[in-house]
């Protein structure tokens, strides 16, 4: 009992001990950098910069605005379509494929023979028809010498009535002499009449008029416009270029096939006449017109720029006039911004540049006003007017 008591006593008393104070050191002490020039000068390159961009890229869109450019064109130049105008089989051929022409240039021949016969018998027509004229009028003449025969029997044949009647009165003619007299009178008359009816008849188979010159005669008439249409097919069994050019789809176009009036044979390409199609957004079109200078760089001759000229803008858009045009009176309409052709014409063209039609080109239009403060205005006046 006495040791465990012992040890209780030493147990309360190192519990009662105080405990040592540990010696705690304190951290050193952090050193706070010195704000450097560089980083001051990071940050007003971070602010400056992103500034000097938009006010930079705001001048130049204010200012901008004056050359509208499309990259949606391409050359065009007319084509035309080469066609016999009278049936025949060819002998002469004088096209090339892609080959160039001059205008008068002859390009195929048709067998000319049958169109010459054919113009030897509208001749002879038009010269029976005009021998039928002068027999024509000779019969008119003879009309009226039937007629003044006939007029002299009747105005005789009166004469002797009268002759008769007077006799009859005296009881000295017979009664059967009398009515002879009046019987031959009748028949002189009646004669008298179709004189007169050969002459109306005579007098419309000439034209109505006696004096009218031959060629002039409706018989005549006809047969000079057979004798014309007969020499103009003889002459387009010749076919000659309308104009400069190049030949294109000729290469089955061969001498000794068959062709018929008005059958597309290949095309001609015309260099003269050569324009630009650019399709320009509906919103570019806003200052364009008709007169304004611009300017045509073709991919295939990037380094050469050709001047042009504003000749037409279209007359709509190209989905106006497409063959299944857009319906927007439906509930799932989507505002497309919409595209106008617009024609310009090229004004130096370079000899040595060879234009062919189809070729995409870059289109830059010199409108003549920026776009200015006013957009701003606008775009605010119509927030103003929504709201």
């Amino acid at each position: 009992m006495n040791a465990v008591a012992r040890v209780d006593k030493e147990g309360l008393e190192a519990a009662s001990a105080p405990l040592p104070v540990a010696t705690v050191q304190a951290p050193p002490p952090v050193a706070v950098p010195k704000r450097s020039r560089r980083g001051g000068l990071r940050f007003l390159l971070m602010v400056s910069v992103p500034l000097l961009l938009a006010v930079a890229g705001g001048y130049f869109w204010v200012t901008g605005g004056r050359y509208q450019e499309t990259d949606n064109a391409m050359v065009r130049q007319a084509k035309i379509t080469i066609a016999a105008d009278t049936a025949g089989r060819v002998v002469e051929v004088n096209v090339i494929e892609n080959g160039p022409v001059k205008k008068g240039d002859l390009l195929f021949a048709i067998d000319p023979e049958p169109y010459r016969i054919a113009l030897s018998q509208a001749e002879a027509s038009l010269a029976a028809a005009r021998l039928g004229v002068e027999q024509l009028r000779a019969a008119y003449n003879q009309a009226l010498s039937q007629e003044r025969m006939a007029t002299d029997e009747v105005d005789y044949l009166k004469t002797q009535l009268n002759r008769q009647t007077e006799l009859d009165s005296k009881g000295i003619n017979s009664k059967s002499a009398l009515d002879q007299a009046r019987h031959d009178l009748t028949k002189a008359e009646d004669e008298h009449a179709a004189a007169l009816q050969g002459i109306a008849s005579a007098r419309a188979a000439i034209g109505g008029d006696p004096n009218i010159e031959t060629d002039k005669h409706p018989s005549v008439l006809a047969a000079l416009a057979a004798r014309d249409q007969a020499a103009w097919n003889l002459g387009q069994a010749t076919v000659r270029a309308p104009a400069d050019g190049v030949i294109s789809q000729s290469t089955a176009f061969k001498a000794g096939q068959y062709v018929a009036a008005g059958t597309p044979l290949f095309s001609l390409v015309e260099t003269g006449d050569t324009w630009v199609e650019a399709n320009f957004k509906e919103t570019q079109l806003t200052n364009m017109n008709v007169g304004q200078q611009g300017e045509v760089v073709l991919d295939t001759y990037p380094g050469h720029p050709f001047r042009a000229v504003v000749d037409s803008i279209g007359a709509g858009t190209g989905a106006e006039f497409s063959l299944l045009p857009a319906q927007n009176a439906t509930g799932n309409w989507v505002k497309v911004t919409q595209r106008i052709p617009v024609r310009l014409k090229v004004e130096d063209p370079d000899a040595k540049l060879a234009l062919r039609t189809g070729m995409s080109a870059t289109v830059s239009v010199d409108i003549g006003k920026s776009r200015g403060l006013g957009v701003f205005a606008g775009l605010f006046g119509s927030a103003n007017a929504a709201e």
